[in-house]
């Protein structure tokens, strides 16, 4: 059965770091696209960064970009390093994959999603 799990959630007062990770456990992640969304309190589900896990090709939402990054290892893991961070950075964070997909910030695509992580910024 294909799961993914995050983890490296927590409180951060605003302007620090705090790095997300996504395991993957199933089939190998090639060919796949796995992405990042957020829920913050009483907003809708929003795109913030994807990856495509053959090649590392990446596309960021405007507004991470150049504070977050993408990546991921052989291992079937993805990660979200979050610098720089905002009180509106608050929210649920869950990654998603979806196979050949492209490089898409639309959440209807993903058909596999982990339970989510909370991260709270203070400010």
């Amino acid at each position: 059965q294909v799961q993914l799990v995050e983890s490296g959630g927590g409180l951060v007062q605003a302007g620090g770091s705090l790095k997300l990770s996504c395991m993957y456990s199933g089939y190998n992640l090639r060919g796949y696209t796995v992405a990042w969304f957020r829920q913050g309190p009483g907003k809708e589900r929003a795109f913030v960064a994807v990856i495509a896990f053959s090649g590392g090709s990446t596309y960021y939402a405007d507004s991470v970009k150049g504070r977050f990054t993408i990546s991921r290892d052989n291992d079937n893991n993805v990660y979200l390093q979050m610098n720089s961070l905002k009180p509106e950075d608050t929210a649920v964070y869950y990654c998603a994959a979806q196979y050949n997909g492209g490089l898409s910030g639309d959440a209807r695509g993903y058909n596999t999603w982990g339970q989510g992580t909370q991260v709270t910024v203070s400010s």
